[in-house]
């Protein structure tokens, strides 16, 4: 199948420091990849070059065939790529309703938008009963749902979402990546996942790759990387029978 979205070979620095050491990378359409990792190795950053936020300094990123590397983010965005930020960052002073409307900002369909906004009220009841309260005041929790839905006024092709258990509790936690599934599901969004719960990633993901130090060290279907003991082991906290302790990356696909 071909992918809607392909890194190939990409490197991405933050100043002299080198974020990106080669990523490459592959989502099909209407799948979920997930990208796993230990703090800062890179996740973030593979989002941020996609969406045009860091620039980088090798490689190509296509879409849909056609590179899209170097591109102003807004640009970006009107070809269907939409991030759904760490951390949420809504718009705090506007009302939901508003901020969903900000999400569709490159439409010209008003009619349309409306129906999204409903149709994404049913994924996020509590939107609704708090679509004229401004953002700022909505729970941890509340103002994930809104970026989610936000971004789905974009009618992205690709979705980039990134830690979106940041902060939440588990029952919290759960209730949005069951959401996130449905989304998937039901509209066919594509959506590549930055995310630290290992199990939650895996459990909704079709594909997965491990990022260690701005390097993919391992890729697999999620449910191979679930039985793998390094990933049971480093990730999930399952220790294998006979460890002998921690182990690092060695080379793509291996540990020492």
């Amino acid at each position: 199948m071909q992918p809607i979205l392909e890194l190939a070979n990409v490197e991405s620095s933050y100043g002299p420091v080198q974020a990106l050491r080669g990523v490459s990378l592959a989502v099909p359409p209407g799948k979920i990849v997930t990208v796993l990792g230990a703090n800062g190795a890179g996740k973030s950053t593979i989002l941020k070059t996609i969406s045009g936020i860091v620039d980088p300094q090798k490689g190509q990123i296509r879409l849909g065939g056609e590179e899209i590397q170097r591109r102003a983010p807004d640009w970006i965005v009107r070809k269907g790529v939409v991030h759904v930020p760490e951390g949420r960052e809504v718009f705090s002073l506007l009302t939901v309703e508003d901020n969903l409307r900000m999400g569709a900002y490159t439409r010209p369909d008003k009619d349309g938008v409306a129906k999204d906004i409903e149709r994404v009220f049913t994924y996020f009841p509590v939107l609704r009963a708090r679509a004229k309260q401004e953002a700022g005041q909505l729970s941890g929790g509340e103002q994930q749902m809104l970026a989610i839905s936000r971004a789905l006024l974009g009618r992205p092709r690709v979705m980039l979402m990134d830690e979106p258990s940041l902060g939440l509790s588990p029952k919290l936690t759960k209730e949005i990546f069951n959401i996130v599934a449905r989304i998937n599901g039901e509209e066919g969004v594509t959506i590549l996942l930055v995310e630290k719960n290992v199990k939650m990633a895996l459990g909704i993901a079709h594909y997965g790759y491990v990022l260690e130090v701005g390097r993919i060290v391992m890729e697999d279907t999620c449910a191979n990387l679930l039985q793998k003991d390094d990933i049971r082991e480093f990730y999930l906290g399952m220790k294998s029978a006979g460890a002998r302790g921690p182990r690092r990356w060695k080379k793509k696909k291996q540990w020492r």
